[in-house]
């Protein structure tokens, strides 16, 4: 006789499903456990300002900014000061989904970003020497990664980026970390000079898209690449001579030298009021923008920046006083 017992399917859907319910349990968790942004919290920064100056290019809108969708946001793991971001790469779904949704799926944090770790351990420092009033200016913020690492922090942010998909996700997580009066964005590329320009974005990795078509693809040659005009402005135009900055990292694909040339006023600034630099210097990305890390340290050295330290492919420069 056949047997009539069917075997029974097994039970992984369901167990993921449960995994994530956690997941989503600890994370609204974490967002009313959390600290708010006001600077009476204990443990924040005591000195969010509100007489920011008016800027002239208006900043980036995520009230009137269509929701990124799907969204998948998660606390990151290992932080002093822990934030949520929210994904931009979902990687090959469903067959080959991104390191931190499987993450996401078991329960897990998503992975802590070297950016991240590095941007609090520099504001750290800066916070025991008592130098806490300043901007933190992150240029190409991706999905804000940098941004958020100092906001959660205390610290009051400007950030530079022109994939309308990657400012979509920072907003995501200016709303999940409650830093609205924080991060100030502008849908912009920094450079030397104001104006527009040619953008390669690559399909599915917006995080390596790049002015240099040649930039864009070198880690993904296989990658769609969509060439977009984006507004272009100097820094110098937009941070005012009395306005003080503590940290400028620059993460721009190759444009580095651009970025700085057009901040030359601001590093200009005496020792005690220069900023410190942390820049990506991956010299195959800067000689597709036809630049190179010699040209900049060159360029660096010119406004007083004498002391530089390679740390994998970043570069720290500071003044010495």
């Amino acid at each position: 006789m056949a047997n009539a017992w069917k075997k029974e399917k097994p039970m992984r859907p369901l167990l993921l499903l449960f995994s994530a319910t956690l997941v989503l349990i600890f994370f609204f968790f974490f967002l009313a456990s959390r600290p708010s942004s006001n600077p009476s919290s204990p443990g924040l920064n005591p000195t969010i300002r509100t007489d920011l100056p008016i800027y002239p290019i208006p900043p980036f809108n995520c009230e009137e900014c269509p929701q990124s969708h799907p969204v998948i946001a998660n606390v990151v793991e290992g932080l002093r000061y822990p934030f949520i971001y929210s994904l931009a790469d979902l990687g090959r779904l469903p067959e080959k989904p991104h390191k931190d949704i499987v993450r996401f799926l078991k329960g897990k944090p998503f992975r802590r970003p070297d950016i991240s770790a590095t941007i609090q351990g520099v504001l750290e420092k800066f916070k025991g020497e008592g130098r806490d009033n300043g901007l933190v200016v992150d240029v190409g913020a991706n999905v804000g990664m940098a941004s958020f690492a100092a906001a959660v922090m205390g610290f009051q942010v400007l950030a530079f980026e022109p994939v309308f998909e990657n400012l979509q996700r920072i907003c995501d997580g200016i709303y999940l970390n409650r830093v609205g009066d924080l991060v100030t964005v502008f849908e912009a590329a920094a450079s030397d000079r104001p104006g527009n320009i040619t953008f390669h974005k690559l399909v599915g990795r917006m995080d390596n898209s790049a002015i240099s078509a040649a930039g864009a693809k070198l880690a993904f040659k296989n990658k769609e690449e969509v060439a977009v005009q984006v507004r272009t402005i100097p820094l110098d135009d937009v941070i005012p001579d009395s306005e003080p900055v503590l940290l400028l990292k620059i993460d721009v694909q190759g444009w580095e030298y651009h970025v700085l040339k057009g901040a030359s006023r601001l590093l200009s600034r005496k020792a005690s009021e220069a900023p410190y630099i942390i820049y990506e210097e991956d010299e195959r990305l800067l000689q597709a923008s036809n630049s190179s890390a010699k040209e900049i340290r060159k360029f660096l050295r010119g406004v007083g920046y004498n002391h530089c330290t390679q740390l994998g492919t970043d570069a720290h420069c500071t003044k010495l006083g």
